[in-house]
C-alpha cells in the first residue's frame, strides 16, 4: 500500500522514545529450549527470535518495545520481556504509555526502517551513542503531534490485506505440519556416507581479476548461494565442482551452507563438503538446513566459532532408520514436498496480486 508522506513532520527519536542498551546473554551460555523467555538476537528471521530459554529474571528487558540489532540494524516487535545476546542491541519503549500498541510499534519500525537504512551498515552499525542524534519522520495530526489515529488506521488495513493474502496462500498450503525431530541422532560431517571436508581454496577477493570470468567466488555471505562475485580462473588453482556444499566456518553469517551451482573457489574460513557418494539435491539442501540450525543455536560469531570444531566434535541432528543410519529418503521426500508447496504458494500469490 502507497503512503503519502507529505505533511509529515521530522522527529527526534529521543522525543518519541526511551531507549537503552539491551542486557546480554552470550549465546554459548545458552541452554536452548530450556523456557520459555525469548532469547532474542540480530538475526532477520522469526523476529530475531533463536530460541526459548530459562532466563534468570536480572537479565530479562521489559518487552512490549522495538528491537533495532546493533550490529545488523534489524528492526523487531517484543511483546514480551525477552533475554537478549547482545548489549550492542536497543531497546526502544515509546515515552508515552498510553500510546502504547502492537500496531503502532509496527508502524513505528517502518518509519524507523526508512530512516535509518539510509545512515547505517554493517561496516557503520549503530550504536546509544549514534542514535541519541537521530532523527525519523513522522504523520502528524492538526497540533503537529504524532498521528496515532491516522498510524491506527494504516495499519488496521495492511493487516486486513495481510490476512487476505494468508487465506489464499492457506488454500494452496497442503498438509504441512512442523518436524518432528523425536528418534533422531546426532552425525558428524565426516561421518561414513557424509562428507569429505575440504578447507578451500582461502583465496582474497580483492586480489583476484575479473577480465573473463568464469568460476564463482563463495564468501562468508548469506545469499545467493554465498557467491558474492565472478571472478578470472587461477592458473594452477583446479576450482571445486557444481554440487559440492560450501560452509560459513565464522563471522556475521556463521553456518551458512549452500549447495553450489556452478564451479567455485571459496575465500577464508569457507570449507567445502565433498559428498561420499551421489547425494540427491534434497539429501544436500536438508542436511544444509540441519548444519545452520545448529551453528545459530549452539555457536557464536567472533566468540566460538566452528574453525576449531569442525572436524572435532561438530554435530548435527539428522533422520534415522531403525537401523540407526541416516533416512536418505525421507529428507529427499521432505524437501520436495516443501519445493512442491512452494510452487503452490507462488500461484497463490500471482493470484492475489
Amino acid at each position: 500500500m502507497k503512503i503519502d508522506t507529505g505533511g509529515w513532520k521530522e522527529f527526534n527519536l529521543t522525543d518519541i522514545f526511551c531507549m537503552n542498551n539491551t542486557k546480554s546473554i552470550v549465546q554459548k551460555d545458552v541452554v536452548p529450549d530450556s523456557g520459555a523467555t525469548p532469547y532474542v538476537t540480530a538475526q532477520a528471521g522469526n523476529n530475531g527470535v533463536m530460541t526459548y530459554i530459562d532466563c534468570p529474571p536480572e537479565w530479562l528487558d521489559e518487552g512490549n518495545c522495538i528491537m533495532i540489532g546493533g550490529k545488523t540494524l534489524t528492526f523487531s516487535y517484543q511483546a514480551k520481556d525477552f533475554c537478549s545476546n547482545d548489549s550492542h542491541n536497543i531497546a526502544l519503549h515509546l515515552k508515552d504509555a498510553d500510546k502504547v500498541s502492537e500496531i503502532r510499534y509496527l508502524f513505528l519500525i517502518a518509519a524507523l526502517r526508512g530512516a535509518l537504512y539510509q545512515k547505517y551498515s554493517w561496516g557503520d552499525s549503530i550504536s546509544m551513542k549514534s542514535i541519541i542524534e537521530d532523527t525519523f519522520w513522522l504523520p502528524v495530526d492538526v497540533s503537529g503531534e504524532p498521528d496515532w489515529a491516522y498510524m491506527d488506521e494504516y495499519m488496521s488495513a495492511v493487516l486486513s490485506k495481510a490476512k487476505e493474502s494468508l487465506a489464499h496462500l492457506r488454500q494452496a498450503d497442503g498438509d504441512k505440519h512442523a518436524l518432528n525431530m523425536d528418534g533422531w541422532q546426532r552425525f558428524h560431517l565426516y561421518d561414513e556416507s557424509l562428507f569429505d571436508i575440504d578447507m578451500g581454496t582461502k583465496l582474497d577477493r580483492v586480489k583476484m581479476t575479473q577480465a573473463s570470468p568464469d568460476v564463482n567466488f563463495v564468501g562468508r555471505a548469506n545469499t545467493n548461494n554465498g557467491i558474492t562475485a565472478q571472478v578470472d580462473s587461477i592458473a594452477g588453482i583446479v576450482p571445486y565442482e557444481a554440487g559440492n556444499m560450501t560452509l560459513s566456518l565464522g563471522g556475521e553469517y556463521l553456518g551458512s551452507c549452500f549447495i553450489q551451482p556452478e564451479r567455485f573457489y571459496t575465500s577464508q574460513n569457507v570449507v567445502v563438503l565433498i559428498p561420499q557418494w551421489d547425494m540427491p539435491f534434497g539429501v544436500k539442501q536438508f542436511i544444509a538446513t540441519m548444519i545452520f540450525r545448529e551453528s545459530r543455536l549452539c555457536y557464536k560469531a567472533f566468540i566460538d566459532e566452528l574453525n576449531r570444531h569442525i572436524k572435532t566434535d561438530f554435530s548435527f541432528y539428522l533422520p534415522v532408520e531403525a537401523s540407526g543410519k541416516p533416512n536418505w529418503a525421507y529428507m529427499e521426500k521432505y524437501v520436495q514436498t516443501i519445493m512442491d508447496n512452494t510452487e503452490s504458494d507462488l500461484s497463490a500469490m500471482r493470484s492475489i496480486g
